[in-house]
């Protein structure tokens, strides 16, 4: 009971934070995902470290995977658990490429005012 409360939440906040103005949108996070992930696979983005990629690899594995640690068979705790893991990739996910999408603004910003700068000389 207490893990369904917790994974509501979860989305509720992940809903809060997407739909919050001024802040990335839905579609915006999903297509930051790729280059966020090619970021920090290269080391261009320190605010999400390999290890915290390698979970969410890992739980996008454990969705697909037809191995599983709680099976279908047993009908409501074999779903739960694989939506369980859905919840928290995905509240994860979008959580992480909103701040990655904030950080690539971030620098085009810097960008533009440095430009800005360079022009009043």
């Amino acid at each position: 009971m207490m893990a369904k409360a917790a994974r509501a939440a979860a989305a509720l906040r992940t809903y809060r934070e997407v739909t919050k103005p001024g802040s990335p949108g839905l579609m915006t996070r999903v297509r930051a995902i790729p280059r966020m992930v090619g970021a920090v696979m290269r080391g261009r983005y320190a605010g999400m470290g390999k290890g915290k990629l390698a979970m969410l690899g890992f739980g996008v594995l454990y969705i697909l995977s037809p191995i599983d640690v709680l099976p279908e068979f047993l009908m409501v705790i074999g779903v739960a658990d694989d939506f369980g893991v859905f919840l928290w990739l995905m509240s994860s996910l979008l959580g992480e490429s909103g701040r990655y999408v904030e950080h690539e603004r971030s620098i085009i910003q810097g960008r533009l005012e440095d430009q800005g700068r360079l022009e009043e000389r």
